[in-house]
């Protein structure tokens, strides 16, 4: 038989394939496998009372004047410094002290209401020292007929610079350029601004403590066992101590330091040791008038030198700065969402405001946002706003009756040190936990935070060595205006078109338009429809 060109060969079967076997698994990711991971958190779950709500008024008393005694150390420790080189005495100081809180109070009261809404005191601020010793060195060389007469034409010129400094935090805020500034920012720029906030006022923490040691650690260690471990041991204690432990603190270590003074611990002392750990060392309870309410112009006309305005206005700025970080922790510790641009436009306009008033009624220096007393509301575990707007009534009622201030004045420095040891680095570590909102794994972002906090923290200090000009001096000695510059400038250019996710923009944006969140409204609304009446570029 012979093969044909047409015969077909029988399909032949394909050899069987084996089954593929899966890859074997891999390890699992290192935090699932080394514990929970936790999801950002806009607003923190432990407060007790948030911006809105409120304890029952004897809670809001005492929660208060707790406000009032931690601002108090600030205003001391700045009317200590500055008056006994403007040639005041201890009646100056006394007058300068009661003015010093009779402006923070309205201020407080002004910002709670029409300003921010935030439960933020308004304290003094560091950042006038430099232009008003400034000023103290330009007099030093004139001939006056007594001290007393120097320190009137001192003061008579820093009312004049605060007046026209005042000019610029207005127009900066209700023109909008302020809130037009902060939409440049993300998470990535406001984790340093705020962290060095706290950070950067470092010099009144521990160093101011060390100065009378043996009142300043005892008040740091029993603040910190009683409010953080023995709250624990009852839950009926739990409540008292973890709100009013600071009261109780401040009394025992008081009266120890009271003790201490009467039986004759620091007779043979030095002049610095005497300053810091004696009770009677203020000399205000028996200069301080039992009456006396602060009025515009009492030290005389104002002096208008160009020479010394421009240091004030580098402060302005620096104050605006200070204030914005200050505001943003203040959000985190009340359950508030982050300000809006709006917000912080018209806080820093009404701000400029203060200033004004500040001039008018002869401050020695402006006002920012305390922070230490931002802090105390994470201490406490109380956002609340209307605590705050309580507390401007013990700063106005001690204003005026002066010997009931000059009583609660004699309380040492180191107490308060003690005190913003804890204060400051709470406002501090809730500075970096706004990082949880951008990729914190991402070098980009860690390249930008490392270097804002550091070159924040040691410009400044170089900058107070070094001489150039006072509104140099002033804006680049203050550790958050360099973070915000530096920040601001790197998280703006280096790779910001692809690293949007990155930087947290998507959760950002919405906080800073007027609608963009819902709870805006809720948060930052003005009380008693007052924004019916208000021009929209004010508000």
């Amino acid at each position: 038989m012979v093969e044909t060109g047409n015969y077909q060969h029988p399909p032949v079967a394909a050899p069987p394939v084996p089954h593929a076997t899966p890859p074997p698994p891999g390890p699992p990711p290192l935090a699932i496998s080394r514990g929970p991971t936790w999801t950002p958190a806009e607003q923190l779950h432990q407060l007790q009372y948030c911006i809105h709500s409120n304890p029952s008024w004897p809670e809001a008393l005492l929660l208060a004047f707790q406000h009032y005694i931690v601002m108090l150390g600030t205003t001391v420790l700045i009317a200590n410094t500055l008056v006994p080189q403007m040639g005041g005495d201890h009646g100056d100081k006394a007058r300068v002290i009661q003015t010093l809180l009779f402006m923070s109070g309205i201020n407080t009261l002004l910002q709670t209401l029409i300003g921010t809404r935030l439960p933020t005191v308004m304290g003094v601020s560091f950042a006038f020292i430099l232009p008003v010793l400034s000023i103290i060195n330009d007099y030093s060389d004139r001939q006056f007929s007594s001290e007393h007469e120097r320190f009137q034409h001192v003061m008579r010129t820093i009312q004049g610079s605060l007046i026209v400094s005042s000019f610029i935090n207005i127009l900066l805020g209700y023109s909008q350029v302020w809130g037009n500034l902060t939409r440049y920012f993300s998470p990535i720029i406001v984790a340093p601004v705020v962290c060095v906030v706290g950070l950067g006022l470092f010099m009144r923490g521990f160093p101011l403590l060390g100065n009378c040691v043996e009142i300043g650690l005892p008040m740091l260690i029993l603040l910190v066992i009683s409010q953080q471990y023995l709250k624990n041991i009852h839950p009926r204690i739990h409540m008292v101590l973890e709100r009013f432990a600071l009261l109780f603190c401040i009394g025992i270590v008081w009266a120890f330091a009271a003790i201490l003074t009467v039986a004759g611990a620091y007779n043979n002392v030095s002049p610095l040791t005497k300053q810091s750990c004696r009770t009677d060392r203020a000399f205000l309870m028996s200069t301080a008038p039992w009456v006396k309410i602060p009025y515009p112009f009492q030290w005389g006309t104002p002096i208008f030198r160009a020479s010394h305005v421009f240091g004030m206005m580098g402060a302005a700025l620096v104050s605006s700065v200070e204030s914005t970080g200050t505001f943003f922790a203040a959000s985190r510790l009340a359950g508030a969402t982050a300000p809006p641009a709006h917000v912080l436009s018209r806080s820093i306009g009404l701000q400029g405001i203060g200033m004004l008033l500040e001039g008018i009624f002869g401050s020695a220096v402006g006002t920012t946002a305390s922070v230490e007393n931002v802090g105390l509301l994470g201490l406490t575990h109380i956002g609340s706003r209307r605590v705050v707007q309580i507390s401007t009534g013990f700063m106005i009622f001690f204003s005026i009756f002066g010997k009931f201030g000059a009583f609660f004045a004699s309380i040492p420095l180191p107490v308060f040190a003690a005190i913003y040891c804890i204060l400051l680095g709470i406002v501090a570590a809730i500075g970096i936990s706004f990082m949880q909102f951008a990729n914190h794994n991402s070098m980009r972002n860690i390249y930008i935070l490392g270097v804002s906090l550091f070159l924040g923290i040691s410009i400044s200090i170089i900058l107070l060595c070094l001489q150039f000009n006072d509104i140099l001096n002033t804006i680049f000695s203050s550790p958050p205006t360099v973070a915000m510059i530096v920040g601001t400038l790197l998280d703006n250019t280096l790779q910001a078109r692809y690293a949007i996710d990155d930087r947290g923009l998507p959760w950002w944006k919405p906080f800073q338009h007027r609608k963009g969140d819902v709870r805006n409204e809720e948060f930052y609304s003005l009380p008693l429809r007052i924004s019916e009446y208000i021009p929209t570029r004010f508000l």
